[in-house]
């Protein structure tokens, strides 16, 4: 693996780690030539469904977009990294499970909200008040007062 330092080609791996649910192998590595460490993850690389959009349009599924969707729902609140890596591993699991070759953009979203309710009631809120559209404050208010129940 290439150094992202100094870009030389020679690193050595000085210890490696496999998540508690042993989807991912962490390494820590050290270059050769700079001497700094740096550290990367592997995870096996699985097809996942493609997106299809309200307009039509399909696109391919993109972790660090829904992990974007996420960090902004989830802006300023006390809520891990490593709680966002299960969530959105929890959806990931579930899209393959489906076992179809492409999923409305519309039953992703189902499953963010859901992993957002669980984790932070403002995220949920926050993430549901722009992705489902509200025409007016009553049906706000319904979903605030659904989350307070």
């Amino acid at each position: 693996m290439k150094c992202p330092f100094c870009s030389h080609p020679d690193t050595q791996v000085a210890e490696t780690r496999v998540s508690e649910d042993g989807t991912l192998v962490r390494r820590r590595r050290r270059c050769a030539a700079c001497d700094k460490r740096f550290t990367t993850y592997e995870r096996p690389e699985v097809n996942f469904p493609a997106i299809a959009k309200k307009d039509g349009r399909r696109v391919e599924y993109d972790r660090a977009k829904l992990l974007g969707s996420f960090k902004l729902a989830l802006r300023k609140r006390p809520v891990s990294t490593v709680q966002i890596d299960s969530a959105i591993e929890r959806i990931e699991e579930e899209l393959l499970q489906l076992g179809q070759r492409e999923v409305l953009s519309s039953r992703l979203g189902e499953l963010v909200m859901r992993e957002l309710k669980k984790l932070d009631k403002v995220a949920y809120v926050r993430f549901a008040s722009v992705y489902r559209s509200f025409e007016d404050v009553d049906e706000f208010r319904a979903l605030v007062d659904e989350v307070g129940e």
